[in-house]
Order: C-alpha cells, then sequence, then structure tokens
C-alpha cells in the first residue's frame, strides 16, 4: 500500500548533502535504508526526476515522496480495547495506556495501536497506517489523535507539519529546578546506539524546542509541564535529560534508580515500582481537519503516575515535619 505523496522542498540547510541524507532528515519517521531504496525505485524524486541516493542536493529543490508500505509487517485487527474520548466520521481522539507499542515493527508484529484500530473500525484498513499521523513512545500514556479519511490524514499530517497541532505533557524529572525555561537543542539519531537519540549541534540535528514550567516541587524531583514547539522522536526525554534532569524511569535516558537520601519507605517502594518513563500527554488542541472547529481534549493523570505524585508530595510533607 502506497501512503500519500508528500510534496516539500529541500531545505536550504540541505545544500551540499547527499539526496538521501537530506530526505533522512527531513523525514525522520522513515528509516535511511528504506528511504534509499525508495530513492532507487523512484518513488522519491527530485524536481520530477529519479535521482541516484548518493546525488548532491543544493537546496530547493521539489522532493515527490510516495511512500511504499507493501513490506511494512502486515495488519491483523486484534480486539483491544481502546480508551477514545471523541470520534467522528473523519476522526477519534483517544488515550493511549502506558505499555502499547503504536503500531507494528520489528519485536512487536502484533498486540499493538494500530491492530486495535482496525479491529474498531474494519475502514481504517483503507487508510495509511490505520490512521496514525503522529506517536507516542510505548512507556508514554496520553492523549493521540487518528485520522479516519485519507482527507483528514492529508490535513492533519500537513498540520503537524505546521506545528499546527499543540500538544502538551506532563512530567516528573530528577532534581529541583527553580524556575521553567525553554530547550532549544537539535535533536538526531544517536551516532552509536540506533535506539536512541541524542543532541547533535553539528551535523545530523533537526532543530528541536520544548518549553517547560514549574508546577511543583519536591524534595529531589519537580513535576514539569511540557509544551512541544517541535515534535521529534524523544524529544522531551532527551531534552530534559540534556539539562541534567532525567525522567523519573526513562531506561533509555534516565541512569537508572536514583533514590533520593533520606527517601521515606513509601517513596522508595514507589520509585523502585514505577517502571516507565514518567511522561504523559496530557492535552492536545487543533482545528478540525475538516469543519475547522476548535477541538481540545484533556486527559486525566493516569493511575501509577498519580500514586508516584503523591509519594512524592508525602515525602516532602514529611521532610518538612521532621526539620
Amino acid at each position: 500500500m502506497n501512503e500519500p505523496v508528500r510534496r516539500t522542498a529541500i531545505p536550504p540547510e540541505e545544500a551540499g548533502r547527499r539526496f538521501d541524507q537530506a530526505l533522512a532528515r527531513m523525514f525522520p519517521e522513515f528509516s535511511r535504508s528504506r528511504l534509499s531504496a525508495w530513492i532507487r525505485a523512484g518513488a522519491a524524486r527530485l524536481d520530477g526526476a529519479a535521482v541516484a541516493p548518493r546525488h548532491v542536493v543544493r537546496g530547493g529543490e521539489t522532493v515527490e515522496l510516495t511512500p511504499r508500505l507493501e513490506d511494512e509487517v502486515a495488519m491483523v485487527p486484534q480486539p483491544i480495547a481502546l480508551d477514545v474520548r471523541y470520534e467522528d466520521a473523519d476522526l477519534l481522539v483517544l488515550v493511549k495506556p502506558a505499555g502499547l507499542v503504536v503500531h507494528p515493527g520489528a519485536g512487536n508484529p502484533a498486540g499493538t495501536l494500530q491492530n486495535a484500530l482496525l479491529h474498531h473500525d474494519a475502514a481504517l484498513a483503507q487508510v495509511p497506517r490505520a490512521g496514525i499521523v503522529h506517536r507516542l513512545d510505548k512507556d508514554t500514556s496520553g492523549l493521540m489523535v487518528v485520522a479516519k479519511s485519507l482527507r483528514a490524514h492529508t490535513a492533519l499530517v500537513a498540520m503537524l507539519a505546521a506545528r499546527d497541532v499543540h500538544r502538551q505533557y506532563e512530567a516528573v524529572v530528577l532534581g529541583t529546578l527553580v524556575a521553567g525555561g525553554t530547550v532549544d537543542a537539535p535533536l538526531g539519531r544517536h551516532p552509536v546506539d540506533r535506539l536512541r537519540q541524542a543532541v547533535r549541534d553539528g551535523d545530523g540535528g533537526r532543530r528541536a524546542v520544548t518549553h517547560y514550567r514549574v508546577r511543583e516541587r519536591f524534595r529531589a524531583h519537580t513535576l514539569l509541564q511540557c509544551n512541544l514547539e517541535t515534535g521529534r522522536t524523544h524529544q522531551i526525554r532527551v531534552h530534559l535529560a540534556h539539562i541534567g534532569h532525567p525522567l523519573v524511569g526513562d531506561p533509555l535516558y534516565g541512569g537508572g534508580l536514583r533514590l533520593p537520601r533520606g527517601a521515606s519507605p513509601a517513596l522508595v517502594e514507589a520509585l523502585k515500582g514505577f517502571r516507565r518513563q514518567a511522561l504523559h500527554a496530557e492535552r492536545l488542541a487543533f482545528a478540525h481537519p475538516v469543519d475547522g472547529r476548535p477541538l481540545e481534549f484533556a486527559a486525566e493523570r493516569p493511575a501509577d503516575l498519580a500514586a508516584l505524585v503523591e509519594a512524592l508530595r508525602a515525602d516532602t510533607a514529611l521532610a518538612a515535619e521532621s526539620r
């Protein structure tokens, strides 16, 4: 199955790069090897012409990319419960629980959100990736929007690219921050570990901006609100680790379990039992992709994150009483 053609211009900053390198930076949702195969097959063209992956771009050329998904893992409907918060003929909004992978891939052939969506509505088989237009990491909970029609899919992809979909997260991080701020640091694939992203100030980085503000300070942790200006892979996780305040429970960027000195037994138990990154997509706002109505949704803090916050709050209060 082919997705709709994506047309865009090569950014000026990509001038001098190979075509496959430029595409990998422009379309990070696809691997460079897959993009190279599409270039060779003529599914990625430059100013309407087929060129080699090694062709050097000058910037400003028009790219036409037709993603070919025939070699993706076969999509099988599965009866997995969905927490749907809104649905009409063109879209649905749901809350993804922590632990649910968004779509099939290596190591996850089934049991994903994509499988669940196909069971929820068989017509989603006619929409690219069953309507999934953005992702949440497996162990991040929260709101997602799904396109149910091709017209909504096209519009939502464009809105995400134009940053017209507003996403707000809640996070618990290590350490106490005095005030909020902004992290403006380009992100790209880690030069050694292909599972990780990293701040890449030179070659390989794409602009990434995260705004954060303090909601509540605890004895050795902070509850933050994070708003994305861009939407790169692992953006919040990498940015907060970059400023020295990784997410609690983050297996890739958190550096392992850290127990504050003098932590109460309840907090020790809560921290040891929290086995995912403490990140929740709590708000989602955008204009309806078909009729333009403003839509805004909120998802309550999940039980595991709520219990962690309560344990941190109680530990902070206990420490204050003992002074």
